[in-house]
């Protein structure tokens, strides 16, 4: 317990990374309490209401950040929109690790034909644009939400791959792990109490970073059709809904990319910290 506080009060020491923890606990409780955050139904429109300004910019007081072109409250669909985004992040990340944390740890520490063939497909996957691939992929199945978070999986895990490989060859022939195969130990079992443990600190950077790219990701190929399909609030959709009354109604397109940023930027300060605290090299900072 000690040791956690000690940890949480050197990450949080830096102001940026205070900050992103603050902003990045506010859209975890945004996410958790949706329905009892949310002023409207998200999806229950209001001609009536249609295209209203927010209520500090002359508009309607129940709605603060204005109504969409269906009459839909922003605030509302914003709130709701933080689900889908922390869900694909959270949940392609996960998989991204699963995969790229096995195949990297096996191919650094097992070396020979089963490194060259898991580096060649590192590689081939690299080479194509990952775009390219969400799209075509998503293109054939059809776009759903499990389909975006396993494309997202089994696509994006070289990042992964390749820094667990790395740090796999620096430990795989030092002393601890010498030790525990001359005491007859099992590979699987060297792999899960002495390898991985060694080399945890850069995978928690790779995945927190590796979380608002997933959100970013996830957002662009909604605001293409190819994400989250509607009714869902997602907040790549609710770009593209605003993409064509930028004019005469700035707050639709506004609103879910000041999200998108605020939630990507507090993710990045908190990775960056994280790379500091983490690293032995840094942990003086």
């Amino acid at each position: 317990m000690r040791a956690t506080w000690s940890f949480l009060r050197r990450l949080l020491s830096s102001p940026i990374a205070a900050l992103g923890a603050l902003v990045l606990v506010t859209f975890l409780v945004m996410a958790l309490f949706a329905p009892q955050l949310a002023p409207f139904e998200p999806t229950a429109p209001n001609l009536r209401a249609r295209l209203a300004p927010p209520a500090w910019a002359g508009g309607p007081a129940e709605h603060f950040l204005g109504t969409d072109h269906l009459g839909r409250d922003i605030l509302s669909r914003l709130i709701f929109g933080s689900r889908i985004a922390l869900l694909v992040g959270v949940a392609g990340v996960t998989l991204q690790a699963l995969l790229g944390i096995t195949l990297g740890t096996l191919a650094g520490y097992f070396g020979g034909r089963l490194d060259v063939a898991i580096s060649r497909l590192i590689d081939t996957l690299i080479a194509i644009p990952n775009t390219i691939l969400y799209l075509t992929v998503l293109g054939v199945f059809g776009p759903s939400l499990v389909g975006l978070v396993l494309v997202i999986g089994f696509i994006g895990w070289t990042t992964f791959a390749r820094v667990v490989r790395a740090e796999t060859l620096s430990v795989r022939n030092r002393e601890f792990v010498e030790a525990a195969r001359a005491l007859g130990q099992h590979t699987p079992i060297i792999l899960m109490r002495h390898v991985l443990p060694s080399i945890m600190a850069p995978i928690i950077v790779v995945a927190t970073l590796n979380v608002a790219t997933v959100i970013i990701l996830e957002a662009a190929l909604s605001f293409l059709g190819f994400g989250v399909q509607p009714p869902t609030v997602t907040w790549g959709r609710m770009l593209a809904d605003g993409r064509n009354y930028v004019a005469t109604a700035w707050w639709l397109a506004t609103f879910p990319g000041v999200f998108i940023t605020f939630l990507c930027l507090s993710l990045i300060f908190l990775g960056d910290r994280l790379r500091d605290v983490l690293d032995p090299r840094l942990r003086g900072r």
